[in-house]
């Protein structure tokens, strides 16, 4: 039994093209709106959302990457903390010698 009631504003268009529809089928627009949004809930829920389709193009897009950055350095991944902080003090050395240049005086 359908004990609630929800009402939004829309266009007349809208509301002409919902009520053709509604006779063209023989039926209430109120019957008529309980179908359409039964059907797209019923959609949404067994994941034909767009959300699906947008985690399938995004997928695709990273799988195209997968494999592609090269190196000539297999111990790599096993020296990542020494090489941040070899990217870290250059870094710092860079801009300490950038300042001392700005106001005349030697960096050490």
């Amino acid at each position: 039994m359908k004990t609630e009631v929800y009402s939004w504003r829309l266009s007349a268009t809208r509301k002409a093209d919902l009520e053709s529809e509604a006779r063209r089928e023989g039926t209430s627009v109120s019957k008529l709106l309980e179908k359409i949004t039964a059907d797209w809930l019923a959609h949404r829920r067994n994941g034909h959302s767009n959300d699906d389709a947008e985690q399938a193009a995004l997928r695709k897009r990273v799988m195209a990457t997968v494999g592609t950055i090269r190196g000539n350095d297999p111990t790599r991944a096993e020296r990542a903390s020494e090489l941040v902080r070899e990217i870290i003090y250059k870094k710092h050395l860079k801009e300490s010698n950038a300042l001392a240049r700005r106001f005349g005086r030697r960096a050490d």
